[in-house]
């Protein structure tokens, strides 16, 4: 509890003279809420009531105090008055109460997205890769509207609850002590009850919150791959799993409403009973001559206005755990740690080394391993070879032989078990994330391409492309000819993730937002794995031809894609199996010439079968 009342105490910041004003408004309410009981107590006890020498020390003292009981018996007017009054005060600071708190609260919560938000684009992928993308978004959305309705209500509420009962007691007291102990003579099980509901309910609290992340990771990951679902008819056994996690959820809820249902119930009983004491003993005394009416209404309306907020407590106290709950989730993300920048120091100077001024793209990875996880076999096994500036070198080998694993260390979206990657000579775990992938363009195995127009998709790249840069790299890419033949041309609105698109027309889109940064690197992984042999061979061209010649990282399965490479790596298990250029490797024996032998096989073989269907579809038509 002390840790969550240091976290709320740092998310106040900046807002505290705000939520300072909107309690200190909410007391000032409160004491007038008050006044406007006080008066008919004071009208009816000190100058209605036909023995006024019975009534209460406190009493007398306030009528003689404000011109005596025959000047309020002739002006009646100014009790009603001062209650109208009151009432307009009461309810005006009730209203800046609740705007200074909202407020403070819209600002609190903005300020929280942003760091959230932000703090999700510096983590390590690592926990990306482990993170439910739903869950990401329930604690991104559902657990800051949690939170927000904490600042903005639950946090000021408590006070007012407080406040309400701290305001009377004195009064209370000065009008009649055994009536104040009456009043109060429940609260403490109130209060216990209420705290020990908030400690049993925090745990359910957790386990809606949890299954609520289940169910939305569940829609999410339909949605997102809705068509591979429809492909293999599967829609069944996604409704079915839907079935089972909102069925979690029901029951999760169900139990929940089930214990408020029982908090509630009780509450009230304990509240009503506290009420029905006041007016039995009330009742008593004024029978006894004790008190009389006026001091009896107050009392009972005062128990009316502290004892519900009081019970409300509870309410409020079940709503601060579900908002722990949500603190202690987003805390989960904001104390994850960023990816980390290491410092390379000069031994001479002690001093960091400056970075190159112009960067010529010369790169190297000098003995470099790496694995996932570390209970799990190396990924990279002492991987080391050299690129000049300029050249280009392709990376070929079966799936899982380490290629995207190159790019992604490259990219330092993860970071070498041992070994270092040198660019320009310069320790890539030196260089600051942003600066080292500036130096990049990239294509990504699986591009991706958001739910904008093709220019904005293309132009993503830089700030404020114009029209014609955007179109030179999209011919470049050999995709203008396909973006004309659309309606709205570059002004055509793409599905998410491109869905709209060919497989080959995203795979484009994607290099042509590469090339339209000259970067020192240009990473193409597989990038021109669905697009045709004759576009394939257009593209490299045009990439050959380019005035700015990057060094190029080449992963690719089809070797008529590397064939020009400077270098190729062949790699199995992580390891370096064969290099050289593609003739120094078709020359040897070895993985390299055997796929280069089944591929131009292949290419031998389909166009014979195309030539032969044709044929046979002649014949018939004769």
């Amino acid at each position: 509890m002390t840790s969550h009342i240091r976290v709320v105490w740092r998310l106040l910041q900046g807002q505290r003279s705000r939520y300072a004003a909107a309690f200190l408004a909410m007391v000032v309410a409160s004491c007038f809420l008050y006044l406007v009981h006080l008066l008919p107590q004071l009208t009816l006890d000190g100058v209605l009531h036909t023995d006024p020498s019975k009534s209460s020390a406190f009493t007398k003292w306030l009528i003689n105090g404000t011109g005596g009981r025959t000047w309020w018996a002739q002006n009646l007017w100014f009790p009603a008055l001062m209650i109208a009054l009151f009432t307009f005060v009461a309810g005006l600071f009730t209203y800046l109460r609740g705007r200074w708190a909202a407020l403070a609260s819209e600002q609190i919560t903005r300020d929280l997205r942003d760091r959230v938000y932000d703090k999700l684009q510096h983590l390590p992928n690592q926990y990306i890769d482990k993170a439910d993308t739903g869950d990401l978004l329930q604690r991104c959305t559902s657990d800051i509207d949690v939170v927000k309705m904490f600042l903005s209500n639950q946090l000021v509420e408590i006070g007012r609850a407080i406040t309400l009962l701290l305001v009377p007691l004195p009064l209370m007291y000065a009008l009649h002590p055994g009536m104040t102990l009456v009043s109060a003579l429940l609260l403490p099980f109130v209060f216990v009850f209420s705290l020990l509901f908030f400690l049993k309910i925090k745990r359910l609290y957790q386990q809606v919150e949890e299954a609520e992340a289940a169910m939305t990771t569940t829609i999410q990951e339909n949605l997102a791959g809705i068509r591979v679902v429809r492909s293999f008819a599967r829609q069944d056994f996604e409704i079915e799993k839907f079935v089972g996690t909102n069925g979690t959820h029901r029951q999760l809820h169900e139990k929940l409403y089930t214990a408020l249902a029982a908090f509630w119930s009780t509450s009230d009983f304990i509240c009503f009973t506290q009420q029905g004491l006041v007016l039995g003993f009330g009742l008593y005394w004024m029978a006894t001559g004790s008190i009389q009416i006026g001091t009896f209404y107050f009392f009972l309306a005062a128990v009316g206005m502290f004892i519900w907020p009081f019970r409300m407590l509870g309410r409020i106290l079940s709503e601060v755990g579900k908002a722990t709950v949500a603190l202690d989730r987003l805390q989960h993300i904001l104390e994850q740690p960023t990816e980390q920048l290491l410092h390379q120091v000069n031994q001479e100077t002690d001093e960091p080394k400056p970075f190159p001024e112009v960067w010529k793209g010369t790169l190297e990875f000098r003995d470099v391993t790496f694995r996932y996880d570390e209970d799990k076999e190396p990924v990279l096994r002492h991987l080391s070879f050299k690129m000049r500036a300029g050249e280009t070198l392709a990376l070929v080998g079966a799936s899982g032989s380490g290629k995207s694993t190159i790019l992604q260390l490259l990219m330092r979206f993860y970071e070498p078990t041992s070994g270092a990657i040198y660019i320009d000579g310069v320790d890539i775990a030196t260089i600051p994330h942003q600066q080292l992938r500036a130096l990049m363009s990239v294509v990504m195995q699986e591009p991706f391409l958001y739910s904008k127009t093709l220019h904005n998709n293309i132009g993503i790249a830089k700030q404020q492309p114009t029209l014609e840069e955007v179109v030179h790299v999209a011919m470049e890419a050999c995709v203008h000819t396909s973006i004309m033949d659309f309606d709205d041309q570059y002004e055509t609105v793409v599905g998410e993730r491109g869905v709209t698109l060919s497989g080959g027309q995203r795979q484009r889109i994607a290099l042509s937002r590469a090339l339209l940064v000259e970067a020192p690197f240009l990473l193409l992984d597989d990038a021109l794995s669905a697009v045709d042999t004759e576009t394939e061979v257009s593209i490299l061209r045009a990439l050959r031809n380019r005035e700015h010649t990057p060094s190029t990282l080449l992963v690719a399965h089809r070797l008529s894609s590397i064939m020009h490479a400077d270098t190729i790596l062949v790699l199995e298990h992580g390891a370096v199996l064969q290099r050289g250029t593609h003739q120094q490797l078709v020359e040897q024996e070895g993985a390299y010439k055997r796929i280069w032998q089944l591929q131009q096989a292949l290419d031998e073989f389909i166009p014979t079968q195309t030539t032969k269907g044709q044929r046979h579809e002649s014949t018939t038509s004769r």
